[in-house]
């Protein structure tokens, strides 16, 4: 789904080459998806508008983008592992569950398309704490 803070920000008055830099995203880009709501005649400045309404209108400008959840095929199969991932994942790394799970149950999906997975459908697993080791006085 395309980000929606592209149109909140740009519709609150930001300028495109500003917003690319603060999204870090391609000015080409932010064209891309801002030339529907202009084409419409949205210009910044406008009413208010809620956050579903701009879904429903991303919806209607970006199809194809609007389900990007069922285009990932090697999910399914991850799926099937879940319960495995989650009893590794408090004491595992990610590349080495994926390992494990590639050279013991034959995973086919990629590390990234794990990854991915992982981040989506664990997201309470992916926000760990980071531990900071701090150095002794030298």
């Amino acid at each position: 789904m395309v980000d929606i803070k592209i149109y909140v920000h740009r519709h609150a008055g930001r300028a495109k080459s500003r917003l690319a830099a603060s999204l870090g995203v391609d000015r080409k880009t932010i064209r891309k998806y801002l030339a529907p709501a202009e084409a419409a005649g949205m210009s910044p400045g406008g009413p208010p508008m809620s956050e579903a309404d701009w879904v429903k209108l991303i919806k209607s400008w970006f199809p194809e983008l609007a389900g990007r959840r069922l285009n990932q095929i090697t999910w399914g199969e991850i799926e099937q592992r879940r319960d495995y991932v989650k009893d590794l994942r408090a004491t595992t790394a990610v590349t080495t569950i994926h390992q494990r799970l590639r050279d013991e149950r034959k995973l086919r999906a990629s590390l990234a398309s794990f990854r991915r997975w992982v981040h989506e459908s664990l997201p309470e697993m992916t926000a760990r704490p980071k531990v900071t080791v701090l150095r002794g006085d030298v």
